[in-house]
């Protein structure tokens, strides 16, 4: 039998913690957050939680079910902060690639968390609400429900596959980090032309690419597809009409 839903209210805990401080969801995942961003994913536990917060690591499970639930929780985090501050202007295709930089980006300000949650559905409001809005703005942009879903799928797995990939480099150390960017130079940039014809001609320019995101590339590809295929979409309408 599935568990029934105690309100945050009602699993806040009244007495203040060793710190001081009075617990709530808000306080575990912004603890949390901090944790793995400055530890990593294996310096997380309820124990060395619980003792960051100042309380008994079993006051956690009030809030949680089990640690694989307040990683879920983190990925909300995530989402709801780049969701913060944003509405739609009508402009669907500056609505998508903003919302999208804006995931993209909140995610890589904890590339820890981002390589633990990016792959994760966590089904909380947040994120239901963020893909709500993805799917309001294709179909209010005239995209048929088929391609809506098509396009989102592919709209939102990007995005997230990106954090997870572009994170990946920001949790290396900063000596592993500016090694493999300095292959670019020290390696690819000295490949013999007779061998490598491609590279050699190009390693200039990958060299100053490579380092960086290619995530506003590939949404813009994505979204300029998308624009075409609208207007092919109503280029057909108008024809069949005519007809």
């Amino acid at each position: 039998m599935a568990k029934d839903v105690v309100l945050e209210e009602a699993r806040r805990r009244r007495r203040p913690t060793r710190q001081g401080t009075v617990l709530s969801e808000k306080l575990i995942v912004e603890t949390a957050l901090r944790m793995v961003r400055e530890h990593g994913s294996a310096g997380l536990s309820a124990r060395r939680l619980g003792a960051a917060l100042g309380a008994d690591p079993s006051t956690l499970y009030r809030y949680f079910e089990g640690m694989d639930g307040l990683t879920l929780a983190m990925g909300e985090e995530l989402i709801g902060r780049a969701l913060a501050g944003w509405a739609p202007s009508g402009r669907w295709r500056d609505d998508l690639r903003a919302l999208g930089l804006r995931i993209h980006g909140a995610y890589l300000a904890h590339p820890q968390a981002a390589l633990l949650t990016a792959s994760r559905v966590t089904g909380r409001p947040r994120e239901i609400a963020a893909d709500e809005a993805i799917l309001g703005i294709l179909r209010g942009a005239g995209f048929g429900d088929e391609d809506a879903v098509r396009i989102y799928h592919a709209y939102i797995d990007q995005s997230l596959a990106f954090a997870a990939l572009d994170a990946g480099p920001l949790a290396l150390t900063d000596k592993a980090r500016a090694s493999d960017e300095e292959r670019w130079e020290s390696t690819y940039a000295r490949l013999p032309a007779d061998d490598y014809p491609n590279i050699a001609a190009t390693a200039g320019l990958l060299a100053a690419r490579m380092p960086h995101s290619a995530y506003p590339v590939a949404l813009e590809m994505l979204l300029e597809t998308a624009e075409r295929q609208l207007a092919d979409a109503g280029d057909l309408a108008g024809a069949g009409a005519e007809d």
